[in-house]
């Protein structure tokens, strides 16, 4: 079905119609102190109607500054310069606040990077999507509910009447990102800017919602792109910009700066794009598992209900020592409730975990064998604590109380093996890169020595070049202590890179179980077969 939001002209547009959005030379400026900081200079691009333009670049190149500052969001303390900031002819420079409230919304859709904070924790999905409708002027009463199911509909979520009730904390990372997605169609607004919008989604899913995006383009919606996944771009965009330090190192048309890059710092970008096929290039090597070796862990006939709803269905799965498994599946396939029954946090509705010790509950004050490291760091940490302090509470767990100069000593270390610099210690989370955030989970959950580590997709949110310095990361501290990994991805890239073993689940029934390359390289099954067939890729 083809889109026609209600901003859509009616007959062919001119033929050379003026830019919908026109920026020259944009320049923003954070105070520090008494001096300014420039996160970007110098950007200039046009969106028209229709088309599409990507941003990309490493964390902290200015790409989501560049976004916001066409929402007026740059923050207290910014300066905005630029020769033109313009949205359909109209001077954004020149907006006072009561005006970008009119704005936002109505004429620029804004999906947010991080659906798990973006979301309001005690209100249901469909009472964030009435307010979105209400407050774009949409429809009122009873009209309401259709709209937020016509939005649920177009934004993919499959059962869509059944997930109104659900608060976010009930809903997958990828339900939570369609809900946003929704959420910023609800204005039918003009220019939508789209921050990540598929950073937690599966390849399937990722394509549905790609031909969503190129549908709204057909309609006449226009689209700025932030994305760290070069695949998608490809797709997508018509024009890239590479930025770098706040500035455009490259740009151009899609095909050709993908294809032909010209700055060195774009063939780095591509360079570090994990691929699905090909040899893995960071996966820690491991010898075959010997036949009759006892596994450290194994899952047999597991099923979990919620209420009347199963999302585990019988999986029997086996986990080695030393060795990496991962885990794939759509969005709602029953990962993370799987990979939460084997670290002990959900108890199973029917079948066991045979593991031995690994799964008792420690003694006083000592740590589990099993530790977890979750999608978003910056939520598992307390934000009153420093860095060192939550190291220091993981290492406690291992080696109890000791003088405070052995625990700074250990903090240290720690900080080194996960490549950050000892002066992070004395930092908050927040104020730490994304990057820095997910180091700092690994080590915390790595410094207790535990036996398994769950995953549960630590990349996804990264840029390729940060996430490849985790990936490589995480195969050397396998190497070095010997622990299993259970890792969750929907990126079967990084499944690749990093997996000895990989498992498939689809509607919480598992699929396909095997080596990675088999499994990657010869699926058998139908559903792996159309997983690999989704996946998002460069241009040759």
């Amino acid at each position: 079905m083809r889109l026609l939001p209600e901003h859509a002209a009616q007959g062919a547009a001119p033929a050379k119609a003026p830019p919908l959005v026109r920026v020259r030379n944009l320049a923003v400026d954070f105070r520090q102190g008494w001096h300014w900081r420039q996160a970007v200079g110098g950007v200039s691009f046009d969106i028209p109607s229709g088309g599409c333009v990507a941003l990309v670049g490493e964390s902290g190149s200015g790409k989501s500054v560049t976004a916001r500052s066409l929402l007026g969001l740059h923050g207290a303390g910014a300066r905005v310069r630029a020769d033109a900031l313009e949205l359909g002819g109209r001077d954004l420079l020149r907006l006072r606040e009561r005006q970008w409230r009119a704005v936002r919304g109505r004429e620029i859709g804004y999906i947010l990077q991080d659906a798990l904070v973006s979301l309001d924790p005690l209100r249901s999905i469909g009472q964030e999507l009435a307010e979105a409708v209400r407050a774009t002027g949409g429809p009122r009463g009873a009209a309401t509910q259709a709209r937020v199911m016509e939005l649920l509909a177009r934004a993919r979520l499959d059962g869509a009447a059944e997930r109104l009730h659900a608060y976010p904390g009930q809903l997958s990372g990828g339900q939570r990102q369609r809900a946003l997605i929704a959420s910023a169609l609800a204005g039918a607004p003009p220019l939508l800017i789209a921050d990540e919008p598929t950073t937690a989604l599966d390849a399937s899913v990722q394509q549905q919602i790609l031909a969503l995006f190129r549908e709204l383009r057909d309609a006449g919606t226009a689209l700025l792109l932030i994305s760290h996944d070069l695949g998608v771009v490809a797709q997508l965009a018509d024009h890239v910009l590479v930025l770098r330090g706040g500035e455009v190192v490259e740009s151009g048309p899609t095909a050709q700066v993908l294809r032909r890059p010209r700055h060195a710092y774009t063939r780095a970008l591509l360079d570090a794009v994990p691929r699905v096929h090909g040899p893995a290039r960071g996966g820690a090597p491991a010898a075959p598992v010997a036949p009759g070796a006892e596994p450290l862990l194994r899952v047999q006939g597991i099923r979990k209900r919620f209420g009347d709803r199963e999302v585990v269905r019988g999986v029997d799965l086996v986990l080695h020592p030393g060795r990496t498994l991962g885990l794939v599946g759509e969005s709602g396939s029953g990962k993370t409730t799987l990979a939460r029954i084997v670290a002990g946090l959900e108890v199973p509705s029917a079948g066991e975990i045979v593991a031995g010790p690994l799964l008792q509950r420690p003694a006083a004050g000592r740590a589990r064998a099993v530790q977890f490291v979750y999608q978003d760091p910056l939520s598992s940490f307390d934000p009153r604590h420093t860095v060192g302090t939550i190291l220091a509470e993981a290492l406690a767990l291992r080696f109890g109380r000791e003088p405070p100069a052995r625990v700074r000593g250990r903090v240290a270390e720690w900080l080194a093996r996960v490549e950050l610099p000892a002066a992070l210690a004395a930092r908050r989370p927040l104020l730490l890169s994304g990057g820095q955030r997910q180091r700092v989970a690994i080590a915390r959950a790595l410094a207790v020595e535990p036996r398994l580590v769950v995953m549960d997709e630590p990349v996804s949110a990264l840029d390729v070049s940060v996430q490849q310095q985790v990936l490589r990361l995480v195969a050397a501290l396998q190497r070095d202590t010997g622990a299993a990994f259970l890792f969750i991805s929907h990126d079967l890239g990084v499944i690749r890179q990093v997996s000895h073993d990989v498992a498939v689940l689809q509607g919480g029934v598992l699929r396909e179980a095997g080596p990675a390359h088999e499994v990657l390289d010869h699926p058998r099954d139908a559903y792996t077969q159309a997983l690999l067939g989704a996946v998002a890729r460069l241009p040759a």
